[in-house]
Formats: C-alpha cells, sequence, structure tokens
C-alpha cells in the first residue's frame, strides 16, 4: 500500500505549542485573580454596610417621627402658637422658641426625664458622646466602633425656601469599621405646628 508523504504527519498539538498555551493561560488566570482580589479588598464588607445602614435607617426614622412646632413642645403655648415669636400668637418666652439643637437638658434618652421633643433636637448628636451606639431606651447595642452623627438644617424644598424655616433637611451619618460609611437624607415640613408629642 503506498501512503502520501503529508498523511504521515501526526495530527495534534506539538509538545511546544501545548507548553506555550498553558504559559499564556496561567498568565491570564492570574491576571484575573489579581484584579478579583484587588476588588474585593477594596470594597466594604457587606455585613458592616448593612448594619451601618439599618442604624442610620433607625435614626432618620426617629428624627422624622419627632413634631416639628414653633415652639419647644414643654412651651404652654406650643399647641396654639401661630409662629415662632414670642407672645400670645407665639411662644411663651425666647426660651421655649424652638431653634436647631436640644434646649436645656434634653437628650436622646431622656436622662433627667427631658428627652428629645422636637425633630431640630437632634441637631449635633453623637453617638461618641454617649458612649457608644444605644437604642431608644438607653441600652448599648453591642456593636463596637460603630459611629452615628445627625445634623439638621433648614432647607429648600420645592417651593418652601430655607429662609422660611418650614422646611428641615436631616442628615445621618453612620461610619463602621474599616471606613464604611453610610449617609442617609430626608426632609421634615412643618405641616402640623401644633402636634406634640
Amino acid at each position: 500500500m503506498w501512503l502520501r508523504p503529508d498523511s504521515r504527519r501526526a495530527r495534534g498539538a506539538s509538545l511546544v505549542e501545548l507548553v506555550v498555551f498553558i504559559v499564556v493561560v496561567s498568565v491570564g488566570v492570574a491576571g484575573v485573580l489579581s484584579a478579583l482580589n484587588a476588588a474585593t479588598r477594596g470594597s466594604p464588607d457587606p455585613m458592616l454596610q448593612k448594619q451601618a445602614l439599618a442604624i442610620a435607617e433607625s435614626l432618620l426614622e426617629e428624627v422624622l417621627l419627632q413634631p416639628f412646632t414653633f415652639c419647644d413642645p414643654d412651651d404652654p403655648q406650643a399647641a396654639t402658637a401661630t409662629s415662632n415669636a414670642v407672645g400670645p400668637a407665639g411662644c411663651s418666652a425666647a426660651a421655649t422658641v424652638e431653634g436647631l439643637g436640644a434646649e436645656g437638658a434634653e437628650n436622646r434618652y431622656g436622662a433627667g426625664g427631658a428627652f428629645f421633643d422636637n425633630a431640630s433636637d437632634y441637631h449635633g448628636y453623637d453617638s461618641a458622646t454617649e458612649g457608644g451606639l444605644r437604642d431608644i431606651s438607653n441600652t448599648l447595642i453591642g456593636l463596637a466602633g460603630y459611629r452615628a452623627t445627625i445634623a439638621v438644617g433648614a432647607a429648600d424644598l420645592g417651593a418652601i425656601t430655607a429662609a422660611s424655616g418650614e422646611a428641615l433637611l436631616v442628615t445621618v451619618t453612620v461610619t463602621a469599621p474599616g471606613n464604611t460609611t453610610v449617609v442617609l437624607q430626608g426632609f421634615r415640613t412643618r405641616y402640623a405646628p401644633n402636634a406634640l408629642p
């Protein structure tokens, strides 16, 4: 039987071609794994981010559910005031005109019997000054390394101007271990200025 000379060549890859293929694939896989490692190392831990988000949502809801009155709710005229002026149609005294920050000894937990009783009282709140994050009953929640701060300020909201003082922008910032930061914002308008807690 007579064979053609080209039919004797083996079909497939030579050893050199196989080694080159293995080297090229290894370099490609190493590059992809290196990129995935860098992305994973640079991204925040999802559990830390979820916990920080839950804390921020809870605090934002707590603030937005508070009244937004002209006078401190402890003022005897708070339920009838139509402005934040001092007088018969407003607050009974300048000390009870509602401003940013807590009045007197008010605090989030009611230590001494004076709770935050208005959305603007939360301005300047910092959990670090309280020894850590606590629930509303003043119990530590056991999340070491987390810190929450709250800023409240007048804001423009559609036709409502910041100068009118009828809308507040509440910003809750929670930092978690590993430099994970969650910032949530919400608006509170003075839609029921005489509603007391």
